[in-house]
């Protein structure tokens, strides 16, 4: 009979084809175990396999043994229906939070890091929610891993039927969940405080998927002026094929949305706020207690602000809407959007989005993980530069005004004080010039990128008479957007570089 010696006190025999028998005990040293986690992760094409040998061993029979690669394991040990509870503890941290059943994935943590009053800040929960103990990839490795794979597979018949009725915790498809977005909405939940995140592929299909989920055929909804283009476009274009009409109203105008209430059967009040270009902002306590008197439901789109410097939800609002492109994820790399709120809200939205499609890729969620753990540190840098710029060119003789919440001759500067912890990365202004003293600005610039988007690491800047409504100047006159405005995003250079380029590209006009 053939023996390979694993411990001192272990014994593989191999005299029944490589499957050992029950009574068999095996205890692999943490060394050893570590040393096959690192190549299964570099040679293992089958990320289950890698998750194995990474984190623990099944102490359940297992259905079918895995093949594949995995550094010479053997089909035999892999499928083996005995293992040491010592070697999976030694194996990955992350066996301290669940067993893997079959030797799959993981079982989410019954404890999170927040429940453990360990993560009190922003600051906290930016690097760990939704990772250290949460996720249910069991790994040793620090960083979140992606898992792409299309679908999800089951040992049995009855396995299956368990996990259709609630009492097995797997993934199907990927339409409908991956564990690497997984981790990405736990993220956002505890930044945001909701009970649910479901994150889309992009900022716009999460407002769609909001509105389609949300407010039925027939309802009415209320919002504002200033937004978005694009949601604007879809709720006066898309909207009234299914019957619902929408109300328009100045941010600031109570007087119109009380109005709105008690002459509409509203379903939903949908705003940003600051809002996208003027930067306004919505008094988001005060309105939540009006479209709640009247039973409707209130959605603040918080882009502008991200849950760095506001939170809608814990001011009243019942959901929040993010374009993950931009602070969130915060690099200018990836697209990608999310909704937040109560459970039964969100579970809506989700159910609409299994059906319909528009998935985040797990390469994307992955970058927005990784760029949430610095949202921050470049928030509160964005927050001081921009305050810092507004200022500057609120004084300058070639700035006829600046849009800017922080500025106290902001029209709800004490809204935004209120509310936000800090004022956003974003200051518009206006030049005192025409159209073309604007552009001649704007292609002075050396430092910002002249493109769109905004709340990424590097400046951007453009003339949203170019950049946004070049097709339309009856709505820019309608919406207020005149020629010589100017949307500056700040990124995280340097106040005093960015400072000394406008100055010389004022110079210019």
């Amino acid at each position: 009979m053939a023996t390979v010696s694993l411990t001192p006190q272990a014994v593989f025999s191999t005299d029944t084809g490589g499957v050992l028998s029950s009574a068999t005990i095996l205890r692999f040293p943490p060394n050893f175990v570590r040393q096959l986690s690192t190549k299964a992760r570099r040679n293992c094409s089958n990320i289950g396999v890698a998750q194995i040998v990474a984190a623990a061993w099944s102490d359940r029979p297992a259905a079918r043994p895995h093949s594949g690669g995995g550094g010479g394991l053997g089909r035999g040990v892999a499928s083996s229906h005995a293992a040491a509870a010592s070697a999976a503890a030694a194996a990955s941290p992350a066996a301290e939070a669940s067993a893997i059943p079959n030797a799959k994935v993981a079982q989410p943590s019954a404890v999170t890091l927040a429940e453990r009053n360990l993560l009190g800040s922003d600051a906290s929960l930016a690097v760990h929610a939704g990772e250290r103990l949460g996720r249910r990839i069991a790994t040793d490795a620090i960083t979140t891993q992606v898992v792409n794979t299309s679908a999800y597979w089951f040992n049995n018949s009855q396995e299956l039927i368990d996990f259709k009725e609630g009492r097995h915790s797997s993934f199907e498809y990927g339409r409908y969940g991956n564990p690497t977005t997984e981790a990405l909405e736990k993220k956002m939940s505890a930044l945001e405080k909701a009970e649910s995140t479901v994150f889309v592929a992009s900022g716009m299909y999460a407002s769609v998927a909001m509105l389609s989920a949300l407010v039925p055929a027939g309802g009415h909804i209320v919002t504002t002026t200033d937004c978005y283009r694009k949601t604007r476009i879809y709720m006066e274009t898309e909207l009234p094929k299914r019957g619902i009409s929408m109300t328009v109203i100045k941010p600031a105008d109570m007087d119109a949305l009380q109005n709105a209430l008690d002459n509409n059967n509203v379903s939903l009040f949908f705003t940003e706020t600051p809002t996208n270009p003027f930067l306004r902002c919505i008094d988001i306590e005060l309105v939540s207690n009006m479209c709640h008197s009247k039973g409707a439901l209130l959605c603040i789109d918080s882009t502008f602000a991200s849950p760095i410097n506001q939170k809608a939800l814990t001011l009243g609002a019942d959901l929040v809407i993010h374009s993950a492109t931009k602070y969130i994820a915060g690099h200018n790399d990836v697209i990608g959007g999310c909704v937040s709120g109560r459970d039964e809200l969100i579970s809506k939205v989700r159910i609409y989005h299994h059906v319909v499609g528009g998935v985040l890729n797990p390469n994307a969620a992955y970058l927005i993980l990784r760029g949430m753990k610095t949202l921050h540190l470049r928030v509160q840098c964005q927050n001081n530069t921009a305050l810092r710029m507004a200022q500057f060119l609120e004084e300058h003789p070639k700035i006829a005004r600046v849009y800017y919440p922080g500025l106290p001759s902001h029209p709800e500067h004490h809204i935004a004080k209120s509310q936000m912890t800090g004022f956003g990365g974003v200051v518009s202004f206006e030049v005192a010039g025409d159209f073309d003293a604007t552009r001649t600005f704007i292609d002075s610039v050396k430092i910002p990128y002249h493109a769109p988007s905004f709340g990424g690491c590097e400046s951007i800047i453009d003339q949203p008479a170019i950049m946004s409504y070049w097709d339309s100047k009856e709505q820019r006159d309608i919406y207020g957007i005149k020629d010589n405005l100017i949307r500056f995003s700040i990124g995280v250079e340097d106040f005093e570089d960015l400072k000394n380029d406008l100055v010389q590209a004022l110079a210019k006009i």
